[in-house]
């Protein structure tokens, strides 16, 4: 199964993909991480990155792609969920034409939608432990009684104008591009208010509904 999960910062995509890869054995590929891990091992791709990165400079796409074919590569372009990619239009246009190369189509595109307001609800309730990098939120996942009120930290880019502005990003940069999987890939946009078991089971009829390959063996 070959998966990518959409949609705005603070909608759900981790939460719903680590549901996703424990339900169907996936590997869960997440831009971020291999950010961190490509830079820890100094690859030369995570060298290139960092060039850009120690000048102050954004990593193009083009490095960013090259962090995802080897990813994609080493585990046979297949049985993956991506999470966080693609965010840009030339991204978009890079992964299909890989799969296209190398005869691997997307399964699905999921694109979780809720309200930019609910989003910027939901993320300023966030606080790190500033110490183990736990991330807690106040109503959902509050923090253990017996942690120290002072290891407690409201990031700044959890405060609710820094929330507004990234979604103002994802707006202008990442949100077109679903008019791109709309035409070239299976694509559905469902709900994404609600238990977290509520939401799975909505991308779960969306997955069935699109036809991906596996689904049969958990209808």
């Amino acid at each position: 199964m070959r998966l990518i999960l959409f949609g705005p910062p603070g909608a759900g995509k981790g939460t719903q993909a680590r549901q996703l890869v424990e339900r169907f054995h996936l590997k869960q590929i997440s831009t971020g991480d291999l950010f961190r891990a490509a830079l820890r091992d100094e690859t030369p791709v995570g060298l290139e990155a960092k060039g850009y990165m120690d000048r102050g400079e954004l990593v193009p796409d083009s490095v960013v792609n090259k962090m995802v074919e080897e990813a994609l590569g080493a585990i046979g372009n297949d049985h993956y969920i991506l999470d966080g990619f693609p965010r840009t239009t030339e991204q978009a246009r890079w992964l299909l034409g890989y799969l296209d190369e190398h005869d691997a189509p997307l399964d699905a595109v999921i694109s979780l939608k809720v309200d930019p307001e609910l989003i910027v609800q939901r993320l300023s309730r966030r606080r790190t432990d500033k110490e183990t990098g736990a991330i807690y939120h106040l109503d959902f996942n509050p923090p253990p009684a017996d942690l120290p009120a002072d290891r407690l930290v409201h990031r700044s880019d959890d405060q609710p104008d820094a929330i507004r502005t990234r979604l103002g990003v994802y707006e202008a940069d990442t949100r077109p591009l679903a008019a791109i999987f709309e035409q070239e890939a299976r694509f559905a946009e469902i709900d994404g208010v609600g238990e977290i078991d509520e939401v799975q089971g909505r991308i779960m009829d969306a997955l069935r509904t699109l036809g991906a390959r596996g689904i049969e063996a958990t209808s």
